[in-house]
C-alpha cells in the first residue's frame, strides 16, 4: 500500500520465532488499515544451525560479519527499516549499523518503553545465557531507561539457556519446561521483579501471562508491533 514502509527482517534465529514476527507484523498492518492490508516486508533467513555454532564456539566477529552482510542485502533489496528477529544477536547491533544507512529498531527499546509505561523499575530478565550474562541488553535497559534487572541464578540460567537451544528453537514446547521456568519466574519475584521480560524471542512459545504473577513483557511481540508502527509512521 502507498505510504507503508519496507520492513527487513533478519531472521532464522530460529525460524520458529521468525515464523511468529511474520505473523504479528501481517496481523498489525491488517488491524490497522482493514480489509486484507497486509505488511511490505523482506526477510534475510539465515541457517541456525551455523548461527547456533558460532554462538557457543563465541566467534562473535564472524557472526557480525554474517549479519552486516544480511543488512546490505536487504537495504539494497528496498528495505526501509531493519528488524532483527532475536534478542541474542543484538550484541551485533553495532556492526549492522555500521553496514547501512538505514534504521535499526532494537529489540530493547519497545520493551523497556513499555515497562516504563506499566510504571516498573526492576524486572526479571529471561533469555540465552549470552543475553542473560552479558552486558550488550541488560546494559542498554540499565543505562538508557534507568531500570534495575535482575537475571536468575547461575544453575536456572543454565535450565534456561538449555531449554531454548534444545527444545524451543526446535519448535518443542513441553510442559514440563514450561514449569521449570515458572520455578524461575517465581524466584525472580521473590527477589524483588515486577516483571519479566521473555528475552528470547522463543520463550514466547513456551510462557504467557497466566504463567507469573507478575506482568509478562513478551520481546518479540512488542518488537512486531514497534516494527508496525514504524512502517505505517509515513501515513
Amino acid at each position: 500500500m502507498a505510504g507503508q514502509a519496507l520492513i527487513g527482517l533478519i531472521g532464522g534465529m530460529s525460524w520458529e520465532s521468525s515464523a511468529q514476527y511474520y505473523r504479528l507484523i501481517n496481523e498489525g498492518v491488517r488491524d490497522r488499515l482493514g480489509g486484507v492490508a497486509s505488511a511490505r516486508t523482506l526477510m534475510w533467513s539465515f541457517d541456525f544451525a551455523r548461527i547456533e555454532a558460532l554462538q557457543h564456539a563465541g566467534d562473535w566477529d564472524a557472526l557480525a560479519g554474517e549479519l552486516a552482510q544480511a543488512a546490505r542485502v536487504l537495504e539494497r533489496g528496498g528495505a526501509d527499516l531493519l528488524v532483527l528477529c532475536t534478542n541474542t544477536m543484538h550484541r551485533c547491533t553495532q556492526a549492522i549499523e555500521d553496514a547501512v544507512a538505514i534504521p535499526l529498531l532494537h529489540i530493547a527499546d519497545p520493551t523497556a518503553q513499555a515497562i516504563r509505561a506499566a510504571g516498573l523499575t526492576k524486572v526479571g530478565l529471561l533469555g540465552t545465557a549470552f543475553t542473560m550474562e552479558q552486558d550488550f541488553y541488560r546494559g542498554r535497559l540499565e543505562q538508557r531507561f534507568g531500570l534495575e534487572v535482575l537475571t536468575p541464578e547461575a544453575d536456572d540460567r543454565a535450565a534456561v539457556h538449555g531449554i531454548i537451544y534444545r527444545e524451543l528453537v526446535a519448535g518443542q514446547v513441553l510442559d514440563a519446561s514450561r514449569e521449570v521456568y515458572r520455578a524461575v519466574i517465581e524466584r525472580l519475584v521473590a527477589r524483588g521483579a515486577q516483571g519479566i521480560i521473555l528475552g528470547c524471542t522463543e520463550i514466547m512459545l513456551l510462557i504467557g501471562p497466566a504463567d507469573s504473577p507478575v506482568p509478562i513483557f513478551d520481546t518479540t511481540t512488542l518488537h512486531a508491533m514497534a516494527a508496525v508502527e514504524r512502517a505505517l509512521g509515513a501515513r
